[in-house]
């Protein structure tokens, strides 16, 4: 049951990200999407929010059981104040993405490379974080060139195949933060738990 409640509140953080974080994207027309599949008041893809909902609740159940699986419990800055700088990082990087403009797409993607990997050497630091981290972005990145090639949507300027090349930048933060809410998430149920053992 206890896994059930943290996947629908990764579920629910993962689309209150993806509505604020795509609601930036369309404002500065970097994502656009045909009028007949906008269809939610922030002016996004109904689809959007569902998936990055269900991504989210994924990965913030598997970053804790592949820290128990491999024996590394991660043990760097587990506190919710860390989390929630965490969060406000990768909300600053999609940010940047979409607001900030450099002489071209090349800067802009190194620059994201480096808050990314500043972000989980800030916050995280482990290996299996990273490991993760880039299998999110590669297999979202293949995702999303599937999606635009298939036409649901599209990015303005592509210079990696079909997309921007910063996007999987975008989708390695994200893997991070959203694996550190769910850590989090899974740390406090174990100290219910542990906490209510010891009661009895």
């Amino acid at each position: 049951m206890n896994l059930v409640v943290r996947g629908c509140v990764l579920f629910l953080v993962g689309v209150f990200l993806a509505l604020v974080l795509n609601l930036l994207q369309i404002q500065r027309n970097v994502t656009l999407f045909p009028p007949d599949v906008i269809s939610s008041i922030f002016s996004s893809a109904w689809w959007v929010p569902l998936c990055c909902g269900t991504a989210s609740a994924a990965i913030g159940l598997l970053y804790p059981c592949i820290d128990r699986h491999l024996g590394e419990p991660h043990k760097f800055k587990r506190e919710w104040s860390s989390v929630m700088r965490c969060v406000a990082v990768f909300v600053g990087i999609n940010h940047a993405s979409a607001k900030v403009d450099f002489a071209n797409n090349m800067q802009l993607s190194l620059t994201l490379a480096a808050l990314s990997i500043g972000l989980w050497w800030t916050f995280d630091r482990s290996r299996s974080g990273f490991g993760l981290g880039i299998a999110i972005a590669f297999l979202a990145t293949l995702v999303s060139q599937v999606l635009v090639y298939n036409g649901v949507y599209q990015y303005t300027s592509p210079d990696f195949l079909y997309v921007r090349s910063w996007l999987p930048c975008i989708f390695f933060a994200g893997g991070i933060t959203v694996g550190n809410i769910g850590r989090q998430l899974a740390m406090y149920e174990y100290k219910l738990l542990t906490d209510k053992s010891h009661q009895e």
